[in-house]
């Protein structure tokens, strides 16, 4: 499966969409954490699209840098995005943000098959309030990025892109990227849906995690709620640590992530609606996920993991 046939825009004209391109990275030499965001924004009002987004990145010694681009008129693109001089197209990045303070252009090498977070007809078929997915689950990244008098040479840094449609920002949410080492990556997204009637329920958990070359749970695409996490995983969103627990099959899961204060940016979405959410992002978060399985009538783990300034992480709120 070709991950850039992913990048091509879903959207079709319709009002009242979110499109979302965004990549995040860490850099290995320094330990800084990159944050790429895309987006495409199709007013409920029918008034004209717009793209906008921004750049960030999180040194391992230093304050959180960001700077915005747009919003700028919308270039249909056939694969990928454009707008504002900034480029998402099949390996290549780059582009500039707040009159060049910071500007990065990198190539990027997918060294994964695609991960679909959400059940794969979603994205085929966009009935759900939003879906995601990774064209790539694990990439490769090479090139530069600058904040301000510093200039990152990135060779090889691990990271993703990820891909959102949607009809807006959930009510809360939480994600986490986390790349394992040796292959495993886990994908998680918890969310509260703004529709009337859904929004009083718990967070619904949709998690990936791909170790030892498969997926588990296996088979998302037979339902939305039998796969997605109705009963099988729990969220408990807050902040600086949330956590998601659950079971599927003869294997159980507890990721723990922790976004410390002076490691996450605050920014303001807006949806196609005109309402505002506040996302506080990390991509120097910290996770332990720990995996275990059914053995002769008791638990033992599996495999666990710690990951120290090197996962990515969200969470929404409004």
């Amino acid at each position: 499966m070709d991950p850039d046939a992913f990048l091509a825009p879903r959207w079709r004209g319709e009002p009242g969409r979110t499109e979302v391109w965004y990549t995040t990275v860490t850099d290995p030499v320094t330990g800084s954490g990159l944050w790429l965001h895309h987006e495409l924004t199709a007013p409920s009002d029918g008034s004209e699209p717009y793209a906008q987004g921004w750049a960030a990145v999180f040194p391992k010694n230093g304050p959180v840098r960001h700077a915005r681009f747009g919003p700028a008129k919308w270039t249909p693109e056939g694969s990928g995005f454009t707008a504002d001089g900034v480029v998402v197209r099949p390996g290549r990045l780059s582009g500039a943000a707040e009159g060049g303070a910071l500007r990065w252009d990198l190539t990027e090498r997918p060294t994964d098959e695609p991960l679909f977070t959400f059940p794969r007809w979603s994205w085929r078929r966009p009935l759900l309030p939003a879906a995601q997915m990774l064209p790539a689950a694990r990439a490769g990244y090479d090139g530069t990025f600058t904040h301000d008098d510093t200039t990152l040479t990135l060779t090889a840094a691990p990271g993703a892109s990820a891909r959102i449609y949607g009809h807006g920002n959930a009510r809360r949410w939480a994600w986490l990227h986390a790349d394992l080492g040796g292959g495993d990556v886990l994908e998680i997204v918890a969310a509260v849906s703004m529709r009337p009637g859904l929004r009083r329920l718990p967070p619904l958990a949709f998690l990936r995690l791909r170790r030892q070359g498969r997926t588990w749970p296996r088979r998302p695409e037979r339902s939305a709620a039998g796969w997605a996490g109705a009963g099988r995983f729990r969220a408990g969103i807050a902040l600086p640590t949330w956590t998601v627990t659950g079971r599927a099959g003869l294997r159980r899961i507890r990721v723990e992530v922790t976004q410390p204060a002076d490691r996450t940016l605050a920014l303001d979405y807006t949806d196609p609606d005109g309402q505002h959410a506040t996302c506080h992002n990390s991509e120097r978060a910290d996770a332990h996920v720990l995996l275990e399985r059914w053995w002769f009538g008791g638990w033992r783990t599996e495999a666990e993991w710690t990951l120290e300034g090197t996962a990515h992480a969200e969470v929404g709120t409004r």
